[in-house]
């Protein structure tokens, strides 16, 4: 159990998912005495076990494990209903699932108090990817279907989905360097976020510029509680302030990247925006 000024509490037995469920209930009422949160990582191990990417047509045209929806989907619906009824706070960590946003959307109607985020990568890029054995595009949870990812796009749109978040996964080239099977799952994702949000969500309508810096910047705070981050420009206030130029394209390279770990999967791919500068100002 690890804490943070914010008193936001992520739980975990084995730096993944939480799969006992009384484990689970007894973290979701101890932080429920301070006002905290649980972050899960959904995943079932035993439907998972040896999986290589999405369970799918193009797993099983590739001959790989697959990862099933219903492994990350099943964890989900146990933890939203443990949350009724401890009465406790939840959030779902990089949910990658049609079904996963429809159980979201089932628990906020239901009044639970539950919020979700979603990685860059999962609303662009889909498991066809996979099929060239590039080992940038394995990641946990995986790249999912089409299907997926039209969803958790209308997810986010529509507020069922709160937040987009990174899942930033640096690791060196020799762990991706080598054969799908043994490569580390993860890819790097923070510098190139706000440009695949932009082409996901906003250059097809989706969100808007102020939408953008709420599931970006706002609420992700104020789910971490974290004090004097995510707020909005007001004179006389201090402001972190990125220039971000929308109207510039070009295509991401190792140049973009301010890490040491290079496995990002945009590389070589024509992305929209570009960076102006950032500053720290007291308005």
């Amino acid at each position: 159990m690890a804490a943070s000024r914010a008193k936001v509490r992520v739980f975990s037995d084995d730096g993944f998912c939480v799969w006992d469920p009384l484990i689970m209930r007894r973290a979701l009422e101890y932080v429920k005495s301070f006002g905290g949160v649980i972050a899960q990582h959904a995943q079932d191990p035993r439907l998972t076990e040896g999986a290589q990417m999405n369970e799918g047509t193009v797993s099983a045209e590739l001959g790989l494990a697959g990862w099933p929806a219903v492994a990350e989907e099943s964890i989900i619906a146990r933890d939203v209903l443990l949350a009724e009824h401890v009465g406790s706070r939840l959030h779902v960590c990089h949910l990658s699932t049609a079904g996963s946003v429809d159980i979201i959307r089932w628990a906020k109607k239901r009044g639970i108090a539950v919020t979700a985020e979603v990685t860059p990568h999962h609303l662009l890029l889909t498991d066809e990817l996979v099929r060239d054995y590039d080992a940038r595009y394995k990641v946990n949870p995986p790249l999912r279907r089409e299907e997926d990812v039209l969803a958790v796009r209308e997810g986010l749109a529509d507020g069922t989905i709160d937040i987009v978040a990174t899942d930033h996964a640096p690791h060196p080239s020799e762990h991706k360097a080598c054969e799908w099977q043994a490569a580390a799952h993860g890819m790097v994702g923070l510098e190139s976020a706000l440009r695949v949000v932009h082409q996901s969500m906003v250059d097809t309508g989706l969100l808007e510029w102020s939408d953008v810096a709420r599931v970006l910047s706002e609420t992700p705070a104020r789910i971490g509680m974290l004090d004097g981050h995510g707020q909005r420009l007001e004179a006389g206030a201090p402001a972190h302030i990125t220039l971000y130029d929308a109207a510039a394209a070009g295509t991401f390279t190792e140049g973009d990247l301010r890490g040491r770990s290079v496995n990002s999967p945009y590389l070589g791919r024509e992305l929209p925006g570009g960076w102006s500068g950032r500053s720290t100002v007291d308005a």
